[in-house]
């Protein structure tokens, strides 16, 4: 479990390079009272400028990071 968080890093930093948001699979029925956007059972291009980590572990230790794509 304690390499769950860097996995997910790494996806994270993948998504703003690639412009390649991964599904939410299985959703079939979203609740309409939660207005999200969401990205259902097939990956979606979009321009991705930042992302948000966050990791929950056992006896409540939790991380939050927050990955921004590099302007020069």
């Amino acid at each position: 479990l304690g390499g769950a968080g860097a996995l997910e890093a790494i996806a994270s930093i993948k998504t703003i390079e690639s412009g390649m948001i991964h599904p939410t699979i299985n959703l079939e029925t979203p609740d309409p009272d939660c207005d999200l956007d969401y990205v259902p059972n097939e990956a979606r291009e979009a321009n991705v400028d930042a992302v948000l980590s966050n990791n929950f572990g056992f006896g409540g230790q939790n991380a939050c990071a927050i990955f921004r794509r590099f302007e020069e």
